[in-house]
């Protein structure tokens, strides 16, 4: 069974409510208490959560227990879904359709004290964003961001701080070959570290997909997306000329695919968004490299 796997991921009770929403909004919190119990978590520690999560205005309540229906806010739904973009360019990388034409990206701010808090909300956007540190406000990219950054920018009103170039000749303190940069900018070990976590989750979810229940089905699919996550938020999505190679991060990601395949074939008949979040990328990656949409 799925359950063995399960209790070995690291998901938030908040992390699986909102998992579990499905097309039309709602969670059943029948099927929520039981994807929770098979992930190790007690009836309480939902209640208390839901009872948070209600209290924030993220969710509305309808009924009692396990009978309830909750509902997401506006808020909630604007809030929690993925960067399906960034996981499309993550699998072209994967796929060798992003090659790396040689050119870092950089971005600078100084932004003036008394704007503290735009201040710190666009160098942890940046970093979000997979930039790496150089010297004080100034960080660097090897792929293109710089609509992104305008774009976090304007919406802090801090656009007039922001500065923005390329080049193709970056030294750091007489380092000068990109794959040695990349080593010395990003912590190529750890990241390294969360995909093995990842790789090992998937190669053991996938097997058990096969003979699932609902419950596990759906349990496995939101402790999934809960790896996924935890893998690459912190990945820059360097190309692979400047990663060791074979880099762990490409076979995770392909084992991840290859779970995600295995999900939609048993796709339930009101499935939660986390099947129509990924359908689409992952029947994408099922295309031969070169195929027309």
């Amino acid at each position: 069974m799925a359950n063995s796997h399960n209790r070995d991921t690291d998901v938030s009770t908040r992390t699986l409510v909102e998992s579990m929403i499905r097309d039309d909004a709602t969670i059943d919190a029948g099927e929520l208490y039981d994807v929770a119990n098979a992930l190790g978590m007690t009836d309480q520690q939902v209640r208390l959560c839901i009872k948070r999560l209600t209290t924030e205005g993220r969710f509305t309540q309808e009924g009692r227990g396990r009978r309830a229906v909750l509902r997401a806010t506006g808020l909630t739904r604007s809030s929690i879904e993925p960067d399906l973009e960034f996981v499309r360019f993550m699998y072209a990388q994967d796929r060798g359709q992003a090659a790396w034409d040689g050119v870092w990206h950089l971005a600078a701010f100084g932004v003036p004290e008394s704007a503290r808090q735009a201040r710190d909300a666009m160098r942890d956007a940046i970093l979000r964003h997979g930039g790496a540190p150089i010297q004080g406000g100034l960080y660097v990219s090897a792929n293109a961001w710089e609509d992104r950054i305008q774009s976090i920018a304007a919406q802090l009103e801090v656009t007039d701080h922001i500065v923005t170039l390329t080049t193709a000749d970056l030294t750091i303190g007489g380092i000068a070959q990109p794959r040695e940069l990349a080593e010395h900018l990003w912590p190529l070990g750890r990241i390294a570290d969360g995909h093995r976590r990842l790789l090992a989750a998937a190669e053991g979810f996938l097997p058990a997909l096969r003979t699932a229940s609902r419950t596990d089905v759906l349990t496995i699919a939101v402790g999934l997306a809960a790896e996924f996550t935890r893998a690459v938020e912190p990945d820059p999505l360097l190309p692979p000329q400047l990663l060791p190679q074979p880099w762990v991060g490409t076979a995770a990601r392909a084992a991840v695919a290859a779970c995600w395949a295995e999900l939609l074939k048993s796709e339930p008949e009101q499935p939660i968004r986390l099947f129509r979040w990924y359908a689409d990328v992952i029947n994408e990656i099922a295309k031969p490299v070169g195929a027309h949409s």
